[in-house]
């Protein structure tokens, strides 16, 4: 099934997100790589593509996973929350319409 996990940023984290960023990248690609990536991407805290200082609100990701309690492990254990870029974190199934 799929599940929308959603990372809200720590205030002042933009430093830590930069850091951990290869590592947070590497993780997503081998979902990709298992074909269970649908999406994935920063959610910039001004309207712009590259929001420079104001950082960013978050990260949104769609992925498949066997269960809510796997998708939830697999957050948990992503280095944006180990390392403190994410303050908090949430996991919900989410079942696509469209594109089919």
């Amino acid at each position: 099934m799929l599940y929308v996990l959603l990372g809200e940023d720590a205030p002042e984290s933009l430093d830590k997100r930069r850091a951990v960023r290869p590592t947070h990248l590497a993780r997503l690609q081998t979902l990709q790589d298992e074909g269970r990536l649908i999406l994935a991407g920063p959610m910039p805290a001004i309207d712009a593509a590259d929001p420079g200082p104001a950082g960013f609100l978050g990260s949104l990701i769609v992925a498949e996973f066997p269960s809510l309690a796997a998708a939830r492990d697999w957050l948990a254990a992503a280095p944006y929350m180990t390392e403190g870029v994410f303050a908090a974190i949430s996991v919900r199934p989410f079942k696509q319409v469209l594109p089919p």
